[in-house]
């Protein structure tokens, strides 16, 4: 019987080994269904093969770079050890494959239980040995060694010991098999090769009496492999086995040799950019705690009076949205059933207060009670400047501090001018229990808090104030954590790459295109979190239960102490600390946490830096790679989704309103705790918390007061969003501006233009490739000119050319592959019947259906008896584009496509003019001839050029040739290098500082396209329909669309230059590899480069739209739109008119109207009085004036002037009813900017303004200061009175 995978049982034999193979039950029944008990003794024992789990993963062999310490002086050892660990509640057996990188090596394999095995001339301290000889090895080239599991019973560890064997004891060992000792030597080893090399552990278990797995009696055997396992056993009952590969241990003899920094430059600078940014972080953490302090504490409000003896505590809790903060005067007037307060002011003249996020405590003081708490009136004057005139209110928690009851008041939006529904003013009901538990409410209070305090990572430049967990504390976790979890992904990341590599073979698992996931990467990944996740728990729990090593005054208490209240001898917190207890640790344990810290971080470096030397520079590069794309993953994205869930469902499920978890430190009098060394910035001594009541100037804006800033405001924010808007978008536009230009070289043009002159001779007019126009000259060109110039010839003083092998006869272009001349045909056809008796079959103009693709013998003869090499009958056999590799052409006078009748100049000099001289010989061009095109590529290396040279010859049914040349130079390197860095970031080390900085600017433009995006989507949704009726919108999907569009390009290039050199190492450039599919790719982005540029060129006018000459520009071209509509269609008449007159009448008198593209060109040059009116004479004495003159009349005389007036008439209109709001924009934007520089002095005007606003602020009613009056009367006869009193004193004492 075959059972599923075994479990592991019960906790006294608990082990690993059991859980990767197949449990077998054998037994025996007899007739009646009864068990028969079978035995059998020790030497004829029970044969049993189980099978392991088909998903369990085989991790690839470790290298040993032996070599290295052969070649180095700093060792003294006879043999390479490895040590394996054999701590397991049950015996196992240990398996050793050794992988030789040179088969014909021998080596001595030697072991040795708990300690080092020592072999030499004077010590033989081992327990087994084994000599592994080339004979031995099986089907896989390995050398396999076993220690059955009665060696291995109790030991805690066995070290092997392996050295290769030389020549002498190769002949005595490998080839006598009666040696019963080892052989023996005092020298130290020496490898010739390195070795590959893994071990792995088996057990053979039975389940006895008790449900117990217990191995007594069942001995593992030597046919134990990675799918099955050998088990002996002495009686029948249900077996499994145990498999377990060894982690690779580390090779500390290797990693000490080859430690040095220039070779393992990756890790050791990714070990010190870690520090180095823990001790920076630990800097800011430790001043940002040191800020967090200003925030504590509880702050009396100034306008407090001593005779005042009812207290309230406010709360006010600021939001978290962008420019939430205000520094304008924020007052309130507090109502309840029994009173009202007066107009009070919340201020702190020690910090700053109602910052964005910020939490801030006040005690108010009152004559008496107010009763029940009813609502609360709050505003503020809008004094603060710019945006820190706004205030985002989220909502106020009073508590009475002597019933302790808590009033929330829910206010949720804006105090603002410019936002919301503009008002600066509140009236905030009492929050009833519904509105405290509704959704939105609770998810805006524990989603900040959530963030803020529960994210480890977000916590270092969030965490709450009144939280004792400290930013140090917290980023020193991160930094363990981060340790670690390298320490783990390093030693777990040749079996999660393993993993991946068995995906295929696997049973089990996920495949979607190229993604896939195996049960086993799963559980890695499970494991591996889960090893990282319990020592930041510890360490992250050990700190926040912390108990203060002395104890604190609560800011509560103290501000009452301060103020002499008869609250601060009462435990006024007492009904907030029910349940609120928890387990804490001593102050000292501080101390074992941080050393744990150190411990944890220390070891994991040593362990990342010893696997990273084992792994070399390259992979350890990849390594690194995965760890930060898991890191960041985690940070930015794993880790605020999971508490943004866990909120939301908290929020919904469990919506307790009377949780205040972020007022936690400000209701709870044992929450808030400092060190020695801190102190709260309210607890000062010597100056008074509280003195005489005084009044505060409580300004209160109108409506017109309000409307007047709002419109101020406006202004400014439209200010600066001009200029913000200005900045971005010319950070962008030389973006794209680099993007584009850098993919390009100033050598492409000399390049192109020393390829034209080189190729097609243009120096000798017998010669010139562009004067030719009959077969017989494109052959003289052929076989006189171009042939001698592909391949490199005498230098000048007869010198033959060396190293120049494959070059053209310029010695600076290096062909690849080899040149083709393809040439397309066309099949003959019967001539119609009334041309008959002059010929009989008629070869028209080439088009593909009319294209020859049958295949001849040479002379286009359907058979042949001469002989003829196979370059020769290979150019008159037609072939495919697909056997070609190439593609449709695009010419002057056609479309052709890909296939066809190809020569291949291959061979020497020689060869190739005899060739061409018997293809002339046998007519491969002829009548039937429609095109002959020359592709070779080239590769310039003294500029990194690649170019594609077509030179296209079209034979027109006329019999006249087209010649046409195309160069398309190209630069795949910087492709290459870019990409390659980008995706693999393997060979920066042979990067030029321009290809990082490319790198970097085009990352950033990607990132600017989001950008882009996103707003783009925000007006989509704003705007809806209306949105497509902007012409900006257009300009702006443009850029988007050509910008990821090029990037898919991009990568396509990338592809197509990777198979390109890809194919020209493998054939060392000895195949044709054709660069047309490549300069077609080039071409596209090149086209997607221009649109983006000329895209964002335009939009460039955009940020000019506040001038008043751009704004009538734009305002006259909308108000003539209707009559220029007209117009054009009354225009393109007349002119189409034109072109069929010019066009019928001088179709083959001038050039320029041979085509009715051609003659639109030239009347549109006419248009612009670009004319040659001698040609037109020339082409017809009487219609060539004639028709010039009444074109001039009609179209330049006539239509011109109407589009004049039509411009006029509109501009006109549109100067005199300019309203432009851009305008005055425009105009406050330079008023300011001119007060700024000085260029401006206030006017008289601005100064009556600011007179009447400070006027307005210090104005005070006479009523308003009568109980200033009275203090200062009852202070001086308190002064007189005490004067008296002291002289009355005095005279007495006389």
């Amino acid at each position: 019987m075959l059972e599923p995978l075994a479990s592991f049982g019960n906790a006294k034999t608990q082990t690993t080994n059991t859980n990767l193979s197949r449990s077998v039950s054998l037994s025996v029944l007899d007739q009646y269904g009864n068990k028969v008990e079978i035995k059998a003794n020790s030497t004829n024992p029970i044969e049993i093969f189980i099978p392991r789990d088909p998903n369990a993963i085989i991790p690839v062999m470790t290298t040993q770079n032996v070599t290295a310490l052969t070649n180095s002086t700093a060792h003294n050892q006879l043999f390479s050890f490895h040590y394996v660990n054999l701590s397991d509640p049950l015996p196992i057996s240990v398996h050793v494959e050794i992988h030789p990188i040179t088969s014909n090596i021998s080596y001595l394999l030697i072991y040795k239980f708990d300690q080092i095995p020592q072999l030499n001339a004077s010590t033989n301290n081992i327990d087994g040995w084994t000599v592994l000889c080339s004979a031995n090895l099986n089907n896989d080239s390995l050398y396999t060694s076993f220690i059955d599991n009665q060696h291995t019973d109790d030991h805690q560890s066995v070290v092997f010991g392996l050295r290769e064997l030389n020549t002498t004891e190769i002949q005595d060992f490998c080839h006598n098999s009666s040696m019963s000792t080892p052989p023996v030597t005092n020298e130290r080893f020496s490898f010739q090769s390195n070795y590959q090399i893994r071990f792995y552990t088996s057990g053979c278990y039975y389940m006895d009496a008790n449900n117990q797995w217990n191995s007594d009696g069942v001995i593992v055997g030597s046919q134990t492999n990675h799918y099955v396992t050998q088990c002996y056993s002495t009686h029948l009952t249900t077996f499994t086995s145990g498999f377990r590969v060894v982690p690779d241990a580390v090779n500390w003899s290797y990693v000490f040799a080859n430690a040095d920094f220039a070779q393992n430059k990756t890790i050791y600078l990714t070990i010190i950019c870690v520090v180095v940014i823990y001790i920076l972080l630990v800097i800011y953490a430790r001043f940002k705690d040191k800020k967090d302090l200003e925030k504590l504490g509880v702050t009396p409000l100034p306008d407090n009076s001593n005779e005042d003896g009812y207290f309230y505590q406010i709360i006010v809790f600021t939001g978290q949205r962008n420019n939430a903060g205000t520094n304008s005067k924020v007052h309130f007037v507090l109502s309840g059933d029994d009173d009202a307060t007066n107009v009070r002011t919340l201020s702190d003249p020690r910090r700053k207060i109602l910052q964005t996020g910020g939490i801030d405590a006040f005690i108010m003081s009152v004559p008496k009670s107010l009763g029940l708490l009813n609502c609360i009136r709050i505003w503020h004057d809008n004094s603060g400047k710019g945006s820190s005139s706004s205030w985002f209110l989220k909502y106020l928690i009073i508590r009475d501090l002597q019933t302790m009851q808590k009033f929330h008041f829910i206010c949720q939006r804006w105090l603002a001018v410019e936002k919301d529904d503009g008002k600066i003013e509140r009236l905030l009901p009492i929050a009833t229990e519904m509105e405290k538990s509704t959704f939105s409410y609770v998810l805006a209070k524990k989603s900040y808090h959530s963030i803020s305090d529960s994210h480890l990572w977000f916590s270092i430049f969030s965490r709450p104030p009144s939280s004792k967990f400290t930013r140090v504390q917290r980023c020193t976790c991160c930094f363990v954590l981060i340790m670690v979890s390298m320490f783990l992904n390093i030693m777990y990341y040749d079996l999660t790459n393993e993993a991946k590599t068995n995906t295929a073979m696997n049973s089990v698992g996920i495949r979607i295109g190229s993604f896939s996931l195996t049960f086993e990467q799963v559980i890695i990944g499970i494991i591996v979190e889960l090893m990282a996740l319990v020592p930041s728990l510890l360490l992250v729990q050990l700190f926040r239960r912390l108990r203060p090593r002395r104890n604190q005054m609560s800011p509560l208490r103290e501000a009452l102490y301060k103020m002499n209240s008869p609250l601060s001898e009462t435990n006024i917190d007492q009904p907030q600390k029910k349940g609120k207890t928890g387990f804490t640790f001593a102050w000292w344990w501080i101390f074992i946490a941080y050393a744990l810290c150190v411990a944890l971080a220390g070891l994991s470096a040593v362990f990342i830096i010893a696997r990273g030397i084992e792994f070399g520079d390259e992979k350890t590069q990849k390594w690194l790679i995965s760890i930060l794309s898991g890191l960041l993953s985690s940070i930015l994205l794993t880790q605020p989704l999971k508490s943004l869930c866990l909120v939301i469902i908290f929020a919904y499920f469990c919506r307790k309103f009377d949780d205040d978890k972020e007022a936690d430190g400000y209701l709870d009098d044992e929450h808030i705790h400092l060190d020695t060394d801190e102190e709260y910035l309210h607890s000062m001594k010597g100056n008074l918390l509280v003195t005489s009541q005084r009044t505060v100037r409580a300004n209160r804006l109108n409506e017109s007061e309000v409307l007047c800033a709002r419109k101020r405001r406006l202004k400014e924010i439209q200010m600066w969003s001009v200029l913000r808007e200005a900045l971005i978008y010319m950070c962008f536009l030389s973006l794209l501006y680099l993007v584009s230009y850098s993919n390009y070289q100033s050598n492409a043009f000399f390049q192109v233009k020393h390829l034209r002159s080189f190729l097609l001779n243009p120096r000798q007019d017998d010669l010139d490739y562009t004067k030719v126009s009959t077969i017989d000259q494109y052959w003289n060109w052929l076989e006189n000119s171009f042939v001698s110039n592909t391949r490199a010839q005498k230098w000048y003083n007869d010198e033959m050319p060396r190293n120049l092998s494959g070059f053209m006869n310029d010695k600076s272009s290096r062909l690849i592959g080899w040149i083709t001349m393809r040439q397309l045909r066309i099949n003959s056809v019967l001539c119609p019947s009334q041309f008959n008796e002059i010929i009989s079959t008629c070869e028209y103009d080439y088009s593909f259906s009319k294209e020859d693709k049958k295949s001849y013998a040479p002379g286009w003869q359907n058979e042949t008896t001469q002989t003829f090499s196979a370059s020769i009958e290979k150019a008159f056999r037609y072939a495919s584009s697909k056997d070609l590799d190439t593609y449709v052409y695009v010419g002057n006078h056609g479309t052709y496509g890909g296939g066809g009748y190809v020569y291949e100049f291959r061979g020497r000099l020689s060869d190739l003019q005899s060739n061409l001289s018997e293809l002339h010989s046998l007519g491969w061009i002829d009548q039937r001839t429609r095109m002959i095109l020359i592709q070779l590529s080239l590769y310039n290396p003294n500029v990194q050029l690649y170019t594609s040279a077509s030179l296209a010859a079209e034979i027109l049914s006329t019999g006249t040739i087209e010649p046409s040349a195309r160069f398309e130079p190209m630069n795949f390197n910087g492709i290459v290098k870019l990409l390659a860095y980008f995706l693999f970031t393997l060979f920066f080390r042979f990067l030029a500082f321009a290809s990082i900085f490319q790198l970097v600017y085009v990352i950033f433009y990607m990132a600017m396209i989001v950008y882009f995006m996103w707003k783009e989507i925000r007006a989509l949704l704003e705007l809806k329909s209306e949105y497509f009726y902007r012409f900006w919108a257009y300009v702006d999907i443009g850029i988007i669309a050509c910008s990821w569009t090029s990037v898919g390009i991009y990568i396509w290039r990338y592809k197509e230059s990777q198979r390109i050199g890809e194919l020209f190492s493998e054939t060392n450039g000895y195949v044709y590899i054709n660069l047309q599919l490549a300069t077609y790719i080039n071409d596209t982005l090149t086209y997607l480069y221009a649109f983006c540029c000329f895209f964002g060129t335009i939009k460039f006018v955009r940020l000019c739209r506040h001038s008043q000459r751009l704004c009538l520009f734009i305002q006259t071209i909308q108000d003539a739109k209707k009559e220029l509509l007209s117009f054009a269609l009354m225009f393109s008449i007349v002119y189409m008119s034109f072109v069929c007159l010019f066009y019928f009448l001088f179709i083959s008198k001038l050039p320029e109207c041979s085509s009715l593209l051609g003659t639109a060109q030239m009347l549109f040059e006419m248009t612009l009085m670009k004319f040659d009116a001698h040609q037109l004479s020339g082409a017809a004495a009487f219609l060539g004036p004639f028709c010039f003159s009444l074109f001039i009349i009609l179209v330049v005389f006539v239509c011109m002037s109407m589009f004049l007036t039509i411009i006029n008439e509109s501009f006109r209109r549109c100067r005199l009813n300019l309203q432009s709001d851009d305008q005055e924009i425009f105009s406050f934007m330079l008023d300011r900017l001119q007060h700024w520089i000085g260029w401006k002095k206030a006017t008289e005007e601005d100064m009556y303004e600011a007179r009447d606003i400070s006027m307005r602020d210090e104005y005070f009613h006479p009523i308003e200061r009568f109980p200033d009056r009275i203090d200062q009367l009852l202070d001086a006869l308190n002064r007189i009175y005490v004067s008296q009193t002291n002289d009355k004193k005095q005279m007495t004492d006389i």
